[in-house]
């Protein structure tokens, strides 16, 4: 009998107990101090922004508040849009030094070439709502304007040395008209025309203080923002090894001599599946081509 009043009694104190010790181990921990980063994982930063930023050898007015708050905005969508500036950084030894060198021939700025990767993000099938197409985005008829052919078996807006020519010869007359390339890079986002008519209206030339669309008030910033990260990509976090970028693939280019009645078939000839020889000439539209005799046509054939 003694036993069990014993037990009955100790299993009241025991639970008890277990409480109280549970209470005193919570009491004993130490609450996380929110400002202690340091177990983290990831750690979200405002962007460093540089003390100097210019344009095509202009300086950008960074003591003007609205432009160095118009600059970070651009800054941190870019440098937090973490897999798409990745993959810029990966895609761009495969294509900036065909277009650099262009530039360089044809007497452009070299920082023209973070405009193309603004319009297209180094896709060379890229197409616009607005049907502006390839590297540099031109509009058809602007396209034609410029010399490049486009009709339903070539469209040579998809042709990164032939386009990137024409948007030379386009930069050209913009800096003709505006006298600044800065003026020259909000046209080619919103045409000539549109920004002479704001130009004219609120009587201002300096592109930093002309109310335009959102558009083309964002448009030189980001075209700035991707210079700064492409240029400097470990500044802003950005780790590619040169391993992890993508190869350039050597290519030989064939001249094509009559009409092609069928591409697949050219394209096993030359021991290519049809898609691998379509990826490396997007221009061709059509598994035809007819040939006049008038224009040379010269495919890229890759060595793999």
């Amino acid at each position: 009998m003694m036993e069990k009043k014993w037990w009955k009694m100790s299993v009241p104190v025991l639970l008890v107990g277990n409480v109280v010790l549970i209470l005193m181990l919570l009491g004993s921990a130490k609450p996380e101090d929110p400002k202690d980063t340091s177990k983290k994982g990831v750690r979200f930063e405002a962007v460093e922004i540089p003390e100097k930023v210019s344009f095509a050898g202009e300086p950008m007015p960074l003591d003007r508040f609205y432009v160095k708050e118009a600059l970070d905005r651009e800054l941190l969508s870019n440098a937090y849009f973490h897999s798409q500036t990745i993959r810029l950084i990966k895609l761009a030894p495969r294509y900036l030094p065909i277009i650099e060198s262009i530039l360089k021939e044809e007497g452009i700025h070299d920082d023209f070439k973070y405009l193309a990767v603004a319009e297209s993000g180094f896709n060379p099938r890229a197409i616009s709502p607005a049907s502006a197409a390839g590297f540099w985005q031109f509009l058809k008829g602007t396209a034609t304007d410029y010399g490049l052919e486009v009709n339903s078996e070539v469209d040579e807006r998809y042709h990164i040395e032939k386009s990137t020519r024409a948007a030379c010869a386009y930069l050209k007359d913009g800096y003709k008209k505006f006298g600044s390339w800065t003026m020259v890079a909000a046209s080619y986002n919103r045409g000539m025309n549109g920004v002479q008519k704001q130009m004219d209206v609120q009587k201002e030339d300096d592109y930093y203080d002309l109310l335009i669309t959102t558009e083309t008030a964002r448009y030189v910033y980001r075209i700035v923002a991707l210079k700064l990260i492409l240029e400097n990509p470990e500044k802003y976090n950005f780790y590619v090894a040169d391993k992890e970028k993508y190869p350039v693939i050597p290519i030989k280019k064939v001249e094509i001599t009559g009409s092609v009645a069928n591409f697949t078939d050219y394209a096993k000839e030359q021991g290519l599946s049809y898609k691998v020889f379509k990826d490396f000439n997007p221009w061709l539209r059509e598994n035809t081509l007819t040939y006049s005799g008038k224009k040379r046509y010269w495919v890229e054939i890759p060595q793999l």
